[in-house]
Formats: C-alpha cells, structure tokens, sequence
C-alpha cells in the first residue's frame, strides 16, 4: 500500500454522541437491544503505520439472532456498528472490518 495514501487514512475519533443516540443507531441497524459494556482505546496500525485511533465502545446484544456484542464509534455524527461474529471478537477487530470494508467500498481511500 502506497504510504502517502495510507498516512491521508489515518483517522483520529473520540465519540460526542450519547450513550443512547448509539443504542437507538444499534436497534435501527440491526434490530436489538444494547446495553454498553465497556468504552476501549483503540489503536490500530497497518504495516507499522497508525490506521485509526479512537474510543470504541462496546455493547451486549439483547434479543439478536447471532450476535451477542456490537462493537460502535462514531465519526462527525454518524454511528458504525460492528457486530461481534466470526472473526470480529474484539473492538480492534471491529475496527479492521470497517477499515477492510471501506476499502472494499473505494479502493482509493486508502
């Protein structure tokens, strides 16, 4: 990966939004109850370069079909809810599927 282009990625969040702005994004989305469990730093890195920073928080899943946990940050007001299934069992592995998807998305933002 170009590292020009990957330093322009580098994304920095601390989430303004309250506790149930996410909880209602969470129920919009995917249609369950979330209760917060935990607000985790996260720093992530690609090829020993900063990736993303920011706070992550972590919720249970009440009344889901195949997740128990969802994985939530917000940037600029808009809320990104990962839930935790298959590989993505922790907060720096919900942020690695949004940063895979994205490029999967636009190929040239990263």
């Amino acid at each position: 990966m170009d590292e020009i282009k990957f330093s322009s990625y580098i994304s920095t969040t601390m989430n303004e939004l309250p506790i149930e702005g996410f909880q209602h994004a969470i129920r919009q989305t995917h249609g369950a109850k979330a209760q917060l469990l935990s607000i985790e730093r996260v720093h992530e890195s690609f090829e020993g370069h900063p990736a993303w920073r920011g706070e992550v928080l972590v919720f249970r899943l009440v009344g889901h079909p195949t997740a128990s946990k969802c994985y939530a940050w917000e940037v600029d007001g808009e809320v990104t809810a990962i839930l935790g299934v298959g590989h993505v069992d922790s907060p720096e592995a919900a942020v690695r599927a949004a940063i895979l998807a994205q490029e999967d998305e636009d190929p040239q933002a990263v």
